[in-house]
C-alpha cells in the first residue's frame, strides 16, 4: 500500500502504534508495562554517592532506583526533580537527568534553558516570524525557555498557542511541587499512542479501530522482526543479534558474486540499519561486521551511514572502524527490546 499510515492498536493488552510508509514498517511503539517510561518526571531522593564514578543513586517512586551522572555537591536525603532519560538495562538502575523537558507535539518547555527558539528545520522566514510572534504572546516574559518543533509550521496559530500554554502550565505545576521528602511520580511517561501523536508527522491515513494491526499486516511484520535475518536488496542479507554486551550485525552478500557485491550489500545495510534497530527496540553498543570491500570505499559508506542516522529520531554516535575492520556505534537506549516486550 502506498502512502503514510499510522495504525493504533493493542498487543497483549498494551497500547501499540505502527508507522507504515509505502508498505514498510518504519517505526513501532509498544508499551512495556513495567518500570518508569523514558520521559517520566519524578521527585527523586538522593540515596548514596558513587564516588569513583561521580554519580548518585536515587530513590524513585514504586521502589525503583535511579542513577544520576555528574552529581557533584549533592548529599544523601536531598530531593531532586529528575526525568527518566533512557530504559534501564536488566539489573541496573534507571538512568535519570536533572535537565527536565516538557515535550508536546508543537512545543518543548526548557526550564533550565531560557529563551525562545524555533526549529532549524523551519527555513521559511515568514513561518519563523509567525511562530515567534505566537510564542512571545503566550510566554509573555515567563522564565522557562521554549523550543518550537518543526511540525508547528504546519499547525494553525490557535493550535500552537494552546500547546505552548498547556506545556507552560504543566511545567509551572511540576516545578512548584519539586520539593518534598519522599519519591513521587509527577508526570508519567508518554504511552505508545501519545508518542505517535507527539512525534510522528500527520499521515495520509490514521487507523485507530480494533484490528488495525491485522488490517495493515503489522502482525506479520512484527513476527519478521523477531527473527535475526534481515533480507536486503540484490539478494543480500544481514543478521541482527543482540547479546548481553552488544548488538552484533553481520552482513552477507548472498548470491551476488560481482566485484561490487560487498559494497552494495553494505550500502543496503547502512540504509536499513536505523529502521531495523528502531523497530526492534535495540540500543547500546552496536558492532557491524560489514561484508568485505576495498578500504577506499569506507568513506562512501560512512557518508551513507551518517545520512541514514541523521534522519533517525534516536541519538546515535558513529564511533568508527576497529582494527579488525568492524564498525562501532553507540545508540541511546530509549526503548525496551521488542523480544522482551513481547516475552
Amino acid at each position: 500500500m502506498k502512502g503514510r499510515v499510522i495504525a493504533l492498536d493493542q498487543i497483549n493488552g498494551r497500547k501499540a502504534a505502527a508507522l507504515i510508509e509505502d508498505g514498510v514498517l518504519e517505526d513501532l511503539l509498544i508499551d512495556s508495562g513495567t518500570g518508569l517510561a523514558p520521559g517520566a518526571i519524578c521527585r527523586g531522593i538522593c540515596d548514596r554517592p558513587l564516588k569513583g564514578q561521580g554519580g548518585m543513586m536515587l530513590r524513585l517512586p514504586d521502589g525503583e532506583t535511579g542513577y544520576l551522572r555528574g552529581a557533584k555537591g549533592l548529599k544523601p536525603g536531598e530531593a531532586l526533580l529528575v526525568q527518566v532519560a533512557t530504559r534501564a538495562e536488566p539489573g541496573k538502575a534507571t538512568p535519570v537527568t536533572t535537565r527536565v523537558l516538557f515535550k508536546s507535539r508543537f512545543a518543548i518547555i526548557t526550564p533550565d534553558a531560557p529563551g525562545i527558539n524555533v526549529s532549524r528545520a523551519i527555513r521559511d522566514e515568514d513561518a519563523r516570524e509567525r511562530l515567534l510572534e505566537i510564542a512571545h504572546d503566550v510566554m509573555d516574559g515567563a522564565g522557562p525557555g521554549l523550543i518550537l518543533r518543526s511540525v508547528a509550521a504546519e499547525a494553525s496559530d490557535d493550535e500552537v498557542a494552546e500547546d505552548i500554554a498547556a506545556m507552560l502550565q504543566l511545567s509551572g505545576a511540576v516545578l512548584a511541587d519539586a520539593e518534598g521528602r519522599a519519591p513521587e511520580l509527577l508526570v508519567d511517561g508518554p504511552d505508545a499512542h501519545l508518542l505517535a501523536w507527539r512525534d510522528w508527522a500527520t499521515p495520509e491515513q490514521l487507523e485507530d479501530r480494533e484490528g488495525a494491526f491485522e488490517a495493515h499486516g503489522v502482525d506479520e511484520k512484527i513476527r519478521r522482526l523477531l527473527t535475526a535475518k534481515v533480507p536486503l536488496s540484490g539478494g543480500s542479507f544481514a543478521f541482527i543479534e543482540p547479546t548481553r554486551a552488544f548488538v552484533a550485525v553481520d552482513v552477507n552478500t548472498g548470491s551476488d558474486s560481482s566485484p561490487a557485491a560487498g559494497l552494495k550489500a553494505n550500502i543496503a545495510t547502512a540504509r536499513a540499519l536505523p529502521r531495523e534497530l528502531r523497530t526492534r527496540g535495540l540500543g547500546g553498543q552496536i558492532i557491524v561486521d560489514f561484508a568485505p570491500m576495498p578500504k577506499k570505499d569506507r568513506r562512501q559508506l560512512e557518508q551513507i551511514l551518517k545520512a541514514a542516522f541523521r534522519a533517525d529520531g534516536i541519538e546515535t554516535s558513529l564511533v568508527g572502524w576497529t582494527t579488525l575492520g568492524n564498525f562501532e556505534l553507540q545508540r541511546k537506549r530509549e526503548r525496551q527490546p521488542l523480544s522482551d516486550v513481547l516475552a
